[in-house]
């Protein structure tokens, strides 16, 4: 088995799915007591939001790329990073690490397109809704259509992610405000909906829309069973 390094914390309550997800899969495939051989550094969350909101990336990109080569230092295989936003760091990273850095929007295109959807929505930070690193992937690697919501639910969205989900906190009226801009774009012709916040799961599930759900924290952490089991 390959040992699976994990950029954690970008929120601890997406972490601990990641964990649980990589184990259960590692012991449905192995069976008996087998479970996940993983590295987990965890930041601070606090610390990572007020850089995302002053726009210093260029200290993100150099936190999460010393991050990724002491997890390889300390023997990871492949790098995760278990947050979709902090992929914008992506390219930092990369150049500087010798081994595997499974990006999420790549687990996200290929899951898309094995459900067999063309037009999707993509729900996550504002981040990750309005910058390019994300839905050029999915276009350019996948030929998927990238929707976005409007203004006004982009803050919806954004808002609940740092206000409720990032600590835990589920509600009905806000896993019903998500659900009402699911049905919007199910309207415009989305025939699904990537989950492109590693948080969103806590909320949303399959058995909560029409269309297709792409969970991207399950999808990633799976394709991460995958690759460290060869």
């Amino acid at each position: 088995m390959k040992k699976i390094g994990l950029i954690g914390g970008i929120t601890w309550q997406s972490t601990q799915l990641y964990y649980q997800l990589l184990n259960t899969k590692v012991a449905e495939v192995l069976g008996g007591q087998s479970s996940c051989e993983c590295i987990i550094e965890s930041v601070n969350f606090s610390d990572i939001s007020i850089k995302q909101a002053n726009d210093d990336w260029d200290a993100l990109h150099t936190q999460m790329t010393d991050i990724a080569v002491r997890l390889e230092m300390a023997g990871a295989d492949i790098i995760l990073i278990c947050a979709n936003t902090m992929h914008l760091s992506v390219p930092a990273i990369k150049d500087k690490i010798s081994i595997p850095l499974l990006h999420i929007a790549e687990v996200a295109g290929k899951a898309v397109k094995e459900k067999g959807c063309k037009k999707v929505l993509l729900l996550g930070t504002k981040y990750t809704m309005e910058l390019d690193f994300y839905k050029d992937i999915l276009k350019n690697q996948f030929g998927i259509e990238v929707m976005i919501p409007n203004d006004a639910d982009r803050d919806i969205v954004h808002t609940i992610i740092y206000s409720e989900l990032s600590k835990g906190i589920i509600t009905e009226e806000s896993k019903q405000l998500y659900l009402d801009i699911i049905k919007k774009s199910e309207k415009e012709g989305a025939e699904g909906v990537i989950l492109g916040c590693t948080e969103i799961p806590l909320l949303i599930k399959q058995e909560d829309c029409d269309i297709t759900v792409i969970d991207t924290t399950k999808e990633h952490a799976f394709a991460a069973v995958e690759f460290a089991l060869g």
